[in-house]
Formats: structure tokens, sequence, C-alpha cells
């Protein structure tokens, strides 16, 4: 195995548990689940090994991973790995009419139109993909990183996920994204592998 990565999302935030679409833009901070979850995800893993800590540039993620950075280990800051941006929907009131014209663009990626996004500065996945995939070049240029700890976003997570496996973006819905959820990926030569698959056992605890 050349390098090892242990993927999460970021902790719950409140705009999470309203369910409204953060995005990019919103910056917003852990919620006391969100940080019990973190602290469940630390207790679980502060024994791994890991040599180097990648996060988005939004504070979410570092919160998520607070622990792990105050124990000593080395952290960047990627803004390749920050969330899809929503445009005019980001922090918007969660309503029926909201959540059609949501779903309605989420179904226009799962037809392959991977070009379609919000007005205001929203992100298509097409362009996400960019970024994404200049972290991922960034982080695999350090060769000497066998294993890794990124935490970033939902969607963008399973963008990458898709990216990483091979699969079209109209299957990023088959990779769970539940918050500080797990997917452990192994780089062997050019090829990456799924080895834990949407792991949530370090949340048993958390009611």
């Amino acid at each position: 195995m050349d390098k090892e990565l242990y993927i999460i999302r970021h902790g719950e935030t409140e705009l999470n548990r309203q369910g409204i679409v953060q995005g990019r833009g919103i910056n917003s901070d852990l919620n006391d689940t969100g940080r019990a979850q973190a602290e469940a995800f630390y207790q679980m893993y502060k024994d791994v090994p890991f040599q180097k800590i990648y996060t988005s540039s939004l504070k979410r993620t570092h919160q998520t991973v607070r622990r792990f950075i105050e124990s000593g280990l080395p952290w960047e800051q990627l803004s390749g790995l920050d969330e899809l941006a929503w445009g005019e929907w980001e922090g918007q009131p969660t309503s029926e009419n909201a959540l059609a014209i949501f779903r309605g663009l989420v179904e226009q990626w799962q037809h392959g139109y991977y070009d379609a996004k919000f007005a205001g500065g929203g992100e298509s996945p097409n362009e996400v993909a960019i970024r994404l995939k200049e972290a991922v070049a960034h982080i695999l240029s350090h060769t000497e990183e066998k294993l890794v700890l990124v935490c970033m976003h939902g969607r963008a997570m399973r963008l990458l996920l898709c990216i990483l496996t091979g699969k079209p973006f109209s299957d990023m819905g088959f990779f769970p994204h539940q918050n500080t959820t797990l997917y452990k990926i192994a780089l062997n030569g050019d090829e990456f592998s799924v080895i834990d698959f949407n792991n949530t056992d370090h949340l048993q605890e958390i009611k």
C-alpha cells in the first residue's frame, strides 16, 4: 500500500441540524452534537499513527479534527477541499419550494448534466472536480506521508469519492455522508480502493 487516506465529513453544525444548505460560502461552527461527534471520532482513532492532517479552509473541518491538531500532528488547509458552493441558496430557510428547486438541480446531476449549478456564485460538479483533483495531487505529492487524515464536506466528499473510485458523478448518491462518517481509501500504484465504507462505529454512543 503506497498511501492510506482516512476521509471524514465534518461534525454537525446547527444548519445541518435544521436541514439548511451551507456550502462553501457559510463558515459555520460545530454545534454541541458536532463537538460530541468530533470527540467520539478522536477517542476511537487517536492511536492511529497519522502523519498529516488535511482539512478544507472552513472552520467546521478544523474544529472536527481539533484534538488531533492539538496533539501536534502537522496540519494543512487546502481550499480545494471546500464544500461545493450553492450560490444564492446558501443559508436560505428550508421550504417546499426551496427543496423542490434543490432536488431539481440534483436530478440534473443524476442525468449527467455536471455543469449545472445555482446562480449567485454556485459551483457545478465539474468546477469542484478541478479543485478537488488539485488537492489530491498535492496530497499525493507528499510521498513520505503514508497515512493521512482528511476532513472535508458532504457533497465535496461524495464527488471526491467518485473521482477516486472512477464512478460518474451521477453515482455520488452511492456514498452516504453522515456527519463524521469515515471512508478509508487505499492507494496502490495508480489505483484507489475503498477499504472501509461509511464507517460510523464511533457514533454508537451518541444519541
